[in-house]
């Protein structure tokens, strides 16, 4: 499993060590989770991206107020989509908009007004989320303090969350800050009115273009009851409740196993890793539930009738994807999550890398991969160029940062961040998952731009 620098990192060598070719005769895991090296053109987002845009972001019912200049809460509106079935999410932007003012006097009293002013607004909020941006973490503002004064006037929970963007290495930090920050403060501190022995959450599931409301079906009908689903689509008041269930399953097991993890600590609740994406790790997961609540008949029948509904259409997907060649990039879980559904559709990972991974993460990737694969941590932009012209895949999964250096390079590509037409996940969003494959591969245009430029893209 050799480490290689490719020719674009030669002026910065500590590349090496996040970058290899899998080998089955060498245990080596690229390095990750640490500090960019400096002039690195790292596509990495940051603590608050973490913990606002990922963790915090998909309560439906929350005033997501940002505390710092306008260019951060800017590039949180509309950029992720986190379905939900409410109108105050996703369609306004809450920002205190600081200034060079409040950089030299502070943004303590604009802060308390915009608390004030945001649930005016909107009083059917139910609780007020203040993320910190960098700007606050060096001014200085006391957020838990302005927070206690503007949750008396104005009667409900006003959260702040320190997630200042330059804490930690990556977005990865603020997943974590979210999790803390809202287990400390919410979680347990209400009872469900009603409970059943068959009471679960979903954790790490952020409704990404439906998402969620393609899972959870499945458990109602298996005679489970999803008592919270962390956070895609959540109301607020689904969060209190969360140490009531009598199990926590773990789709997103880089940025919410924390929580699980604290809910078992401190409450007893075990908690179980999913993939709920494909035929064959969806049927996993609905077998590993059904086992715990003691309902395998009542799984292995979703299980069967799901199936049955899909069988055909996957079949014909994978005629028409067999022997694709995919690189994968993705924040981290979904990189090795989605190793498995390609290949149920006959592709083939040839490379496969992470913006935020951790070993967990890659320990996985080269579990999943063959020999040869290359597996990259925090790519940078010319190491893409350099990889996508040395490997040319077929397909190339990623996010929307890399949508047009694919097309401009000429490799067909599906947006793997938030979608091209979702849900993914399930038995029905892997349908969905099989046809963006489809359509980015075998679309006419790219013969028609092949036989325009005389290549063999």
């Amino acid at each position: 499993m050799p480490l290689i620098l490719p020719k674009c990192d030669v002026p910065i060598p500590e590349r090496r060590k996040h970058i290899l070719i899998k080998s089955s005769q060498e245990n080596i895991i690229p390095a990750c989770n640490i500090q960019t090296v400096p002039g690195d053109m790292t596509e990495r987002g940051c603590a608050f991206a973490g913990c606002r845009g990922v963790v915090g972001g998909p309560i439906k019912d929350a005033i997501q107020l940002v505390h710092g200049p306008i260019g951060c809460a800017y590039y949180t509106w509309g950029t992720r989509r986190n379905l939900s079935d409410m109108a105050l999410h996703r369609k306004y932007c809450f920002s205190t908009d600081l200034t060079e003012d409040n950089v030299v006097f502070g943004g303590a009293d604009k802060l308390y007004k915009s608390i004030i002013e945001s649930y005016q607004l909107f009083p059917k909020a139910k609780a007020v989320l203040v993320y910190a941006t960098c700007v606050v973490g060096l001014i200085g503002d006391d957020l838990e303090a302005i927070c206690k004064k503007a949750e008396k006037e104005i009667g409900i929970q006003v959260i702040p969350f320190s997630c200042e963007g330059f804490r930690g290495v990556s977005q990865s930090l603020g997943h974590h800050i979210a999790n803390k920050t809202l287990f400390d403060k919410v979680v347990g501190t209400r009872e469900p009115e009603v409970t059943t022995p068959y009471d679960m959450n979903i954790i790490g599931e952020y409704n990404i273009d439906g998402d969620a409301w393609a899972i959870k079906p499945l458990f109602d009908a298996m005679g489970i009851r999803v008592l919270t689903i962390f956070t895609g689509n959540a109301s607020f008041d689904d969060l209190p409740v969360m140490h009531a269930a009598k199990l926590n399953i773990v789709q997103c097991q880089r940025s919410s196993t924390y929580i699980a993890q604290m809910i078992q600590d401190k409450y007893g609740t075990p908690f179980i890793n999913v993939t709920l994406f494909g035929m064959e790790e969806t049927s996993k997961a609905l077998r590993d539930v059904g086992k715990f609540f003691g309902l395998e008949d009542k799984a292995q029948e979703v299980i069967g009738q799901e199936t049955a509904k899909i069988k055909p259409q996957i079949e014909e997907y994978r005629s028409r994807l067999s022997g694709k060649r995919v690189m994968v990039f993705q924040g981290a879980p979904r990189a090795w999550h989605w190793i498995r559904l390609f290949e149920e559709l006959g592709m083939e990972v040839v490379v496969a890398a992470t913006t935020f991974g951790h070993k967990e993460d890659y320990t996985k990737i080269i579990e999943r991969v063959k020999d040869g694969t290359l597996i990259v941590d925090n790519p940078n932009a010319p190491e893409l160029v350099e990889i996508l012209e040395d490997y040319q895949p077929d397909l190339f999964v990623s996010g929307l940062k890399e949508k047009y250096l694919s097309y401009k390079m000429g490799i067909p590509f599906v947006n793997g961040h938030s979608y091209e037409e979702g849900p993914y996940a399930g038995y029905l969003g892997f349908v969905n998952f099989a046809r963006d494959m489809d359509i980015a591969i075998n679309h006419p245009v790219w013969k028609m731009i092949r036989q325009a430029s005389g290549s063999g893209l």
